[in-house]
C-alpha cells in the first residue's frame, strides 16, 4: 500500500461536511466549522460534484473509530498488552490484535502504531470501487453522449457541428452559448432508451446515473463538458436546502403570496393588481399593471436616465437603463396616484429586483405588496395573459422583446394560460392577425351586459336582458355557435382588413350571402330569408 503522504481529514470531519453543505451552508462556511482549508473543501466540493460521496450516517459501533484508534496509540506507546489494550477500550482482543497487525505504519523499515496511518489504511481497506455502467458499456455511453450533446444531421445523414461552448468548469456558460434547445435531457434519454432497445436490457440506464457520471469526476465515464449541454447548464449540483435559500432578502414572509387576501382569488372585489416589466432591445424595459377584476390595464414609462450608454455603469449604483427600483416604484406611484383609495388594494408582483424598495411604495400609495413564488408566473395569471396577447410595441421590435426572468418558459408554444394558471383544453387553430397600433384595450365581456346604454336600449325595445353566470354561454348558444361560424367562414379566411368600414362591408357582404343567397339544410336546402317569406305567406293564408 502506498504511502499516505500528508495528513488528510478523517471521515468523520468529511461526514461533517457534507452534513452542512446538505443544510444550505456554502462551502466557506461549512469549511470553517469543521476546520479545514477552503482550497480543501472546495475540492471536496467539485470533485464530487455538489453531491456527497459518502453515506452521512454515523457509522455502526461494528468498526473502530479514530478515537478508539487515538487510545490504542496512547496505550501501545506505554507498552500495554493486546488484552489490557482490550479491556480498556472496550473491544475483543482479537479486535485489537488484528488492528495492530494490519494498520501498522511501516514507514522506513520501522512498524509502529499511530492513530493518523491506521485511520488512512482503514479507510482505503474499506472502499469498495465499482466501475460504472456507463463507462463499461461503450454502445450505450455513444448513445447517451449523442443525444446529449444534442447532435444535429442534414438530410444525408452527415453531422452538422454545433457552437463552439465554452466550458469553464464550475459555472455554466451565457445562456445564448449553450445547446440545450437541441439536446435531449436525461430524463427523456433513459426512457427512450426501452422505446429503441425494447430487448436488449443492456442498453438500460437511469436519469440519475447520466447525472452522476456528468457531475462526478471519478466516474470517467461522460465527459464533464457535457453539463454545459443540460437544461440548467450548471456543472455542479446545487445542494437543495442551498436552492431553497436563493429567495430574494426584500421577500419576507409577511408579503408573500400565501399571505395574500382570500378576496384577491375571488376577483370580487375591484382594486386587487399584478404587475410585470417587459424587457426590451438594449435594455429597454416597459411595466404592465392589470386589475384582476375588470383587466383594466395602464402602462408604466420607463425612460432611459441621464448618462445612459456614456456614463460606464458603478457596481451597486442605480441602473441607467431606467428599470431600477427607485425608477419603478416612482412610475408606479404615478400611476395609481390618480386611482380612489378603493382601486388601491394590493399588487402582485414577481420577486423581480426592480421592487426591492416595495415597503416605501406602500408608505406612499397605501398599495399592499405580495410577491409570487420563484419561478412560479402562473400566480400572475391575468397579467401573463395580458402581455402575451398585447400587440408588439414599436419601442420593443417584433420578435426582440420577453417578459421579466418570471415569465413562463416557451414550453407551451400558442397556449395562453387561463387566469388561475390551468392551461386551455385545446389550442385554437387558428388567430385573428394582432393589430399594430400599440395600444391596450381591456376586453368588454365583464362590463358589457351592466352597461347603461345597453339597460336603455333594452327599456326602449322592451325587452329583458338575461344575465347567465360567468364563463356558461349555453344561455345564448345559437348567438354563440353563430359567431363562431361568422369568425371561422369570414374572419380567419378573408382578412386581415386594413380599416374598419372594409371590416364591416365584409361583414355586410357576408350576411347577405348568408340570408339570401346561401342553402340551409336544416329547412330544406332553401335560403333563409326565402324560408322566412314562406312562413309569413302561410300563416296570412291561415288566417285569411
Amino acid at each position: 500500500m502506498r504511502s499516505p503522504g500528508r495528513p488528510v481529514p478523517s471521515r468523520a470531519i468529511e461526514r461533517s461536511f457534507w452534513r452542512l453543505i446538505a443544510g444550505g451552508a456554502t462551502t466557506e462556511d461549512a469549511a470553517a466549522v469543521v476546520g479545514v482549508s477552503m482550497p480543501v473543501a472546495s475540492r471536496w466540493f467539485r470533485h464530487a460534484g455538489g453531491m456527497p460521496p459518502i453515506n452521512l450516517a454515523e457509522p455502526s459501533g461494528r468498526y473502530l473509530s479514530f478515537v478508539e484508534r487515538e487510545e490504542i496509540a496512547l496505550l501501545v506507546a506505554q507498552s500495554h498488552g493486546v488484552r489490557e489494550i482490550a479491556r480498556q477500550v472496550g473491544r475483543d482482543p482479537s479486535t485489537i490484535s488484528r488492528e495492530l497487525r494490519r494498520n501498522a505504519a511501516t514507514r522506513a523499515s520501522q512498524r509502529g502504531y499511530r492513530a493518523g496511518v491506521a485511520q488512512w489504511k482503514a479507510q482505503q481497506a474499506a472502499k469498495r470501487p465499482k466501475a460504472a455502467k456507463l463507462a463499461m458499456h461503450p454502445q450505450l455511453r455513444a448513445y447517451v453522449e449523442q443525444r446529449l450533446s444534442g447532435a444535429v444531421r442534414d438530410a444525408h445523414g452527415r453531422p452538422v457541428p454545433g457552437p463552439n461552448v465554452s466550458w469553464a468548469g464550475r459555472r455554466q456558460g451565457r445562456r445564448r452559448d449553450r445547446r440545450w434547445g437541441s439536446a435531449w435531457s436525461p430524463e427523456q434519454i433513459s426512457h427512450r432508451l426501452r422505446v429503441e432497445f425494447p430487448d436488449d436490457k443492456s442498453m438500460r440506464v437511469s436519469h440519475e446515473t447520466i447525472y452522476q457520471s456528468l457531475y462526478v469526476q471519478s466516474r470517467g465515464a461522460l465527459r464533464r463538458e457535457l453539463t454545459a449541454c443540460l437544461r440548467t447548464g450548471r456543472a455542479l449540483r446545487v445542494p437543495r436546502a442551498r436552492s431553497k435559500g436563493r429567495g430574494k432578502n426584500f421577500v419576507t414572509d409577511q408579503v408573500r403570496i400565501s399571505q395574500r387576501p382570500g378576496e384577491v382569488s375571488d376577483r370580487a372585489v375591484p382594486g386587487h393588481w399584478e404587475g410585470d416589466l417587459i424587457i426590451g432591445l438594449d435594455k429597454s424595459a416597459i411595466g404592465t399593471l392589470v386589475e384582476r377584476t375588470s383587466r383594466y390595464t395602464m402602462l408604466l414609462h420607463l425612460p432611459r436616465m441621464e448618462g445612459h450608454g456614456i456614463v460606464a455603469p458603478v457596481k451597486n449604483g442605480p441602473p441607467l437603463a431606467g428599470h431600477g427600483a427607485l425608477a419603478v416604484n416612482t412610475a408606479i406611484a404615478g400611476q395609481f396616484a390618480a386611482l380612489p383609495d378603493q382601486l388601491r388594494r394590493s399588487l402582485t408582483w414577481d420577486q423581480g429586483a426592480e421592487l426591492a424598495h416595495h415597503v416605501k411604495l406602500t408608505i406612499a400609495t397605501g398599495l399592499q405588496v405580495y410577491f409570487c413564488d420563484p419561478h412560479s408566473p402562473w400566480q400572475r395569471g391575468t397579467n401573463e395573459n395580458t402581455v402575451s396577447a398585447t400587440p408588439v410595441l414599436p419601442t420593443c421590435p417584433a420578435g426582440a422583446w420577453r417578459s421579466s426572468p418570471q415569465s413562463p418558459r416557451p414550453s407551451t408554444p400558442g397556449r395562453k394560460r387561463h387566469s388561475n394558471g390551468a392551461l386551455p383544453q385545446k389550442p385554437l387553430p387558428v388567430s385573428y392577425p394582432r393589430s399594430n397600433k400599440p395600444v391596450l384595450h381591456r376586453p368588454p365581456e365583464p362590463k358589457q351586459y351592466t352597461s347603461i346604454r345597453y339597460t336603455q336600449r333594452l327599456a326602449e325595445a322592451g325587452a329583458v336582458g338575461s344575465v347567465g353566470s360567468r364563463g356558461d354561454s349555453y344561455d345564448n348558444a345559437m348567438a354563440e355557435s353563430t359567431i363562431g361560424q361568422i369568425k371561422a367562414e369570414l374572419i380567419y379566411r378573408r382578412g386581415p382588413w386594413r380599416t374598419l368600414e372594409q371590416l364591416e362591408f365584409a361583414l355586410f357582404e357576408y350576411l347577405d350571402w348568408w340570408n339570401h343567397r346561401r342553402l340551409h339544410g336544416e329547412i330544406g336546402l332553401v335560403p333563409p330569408a326565402e324560408k322566412e317569406a314562406a312562413h309569413y305567406a302561410a300563416l296570412a293564408e291561415a288566417t285569411a
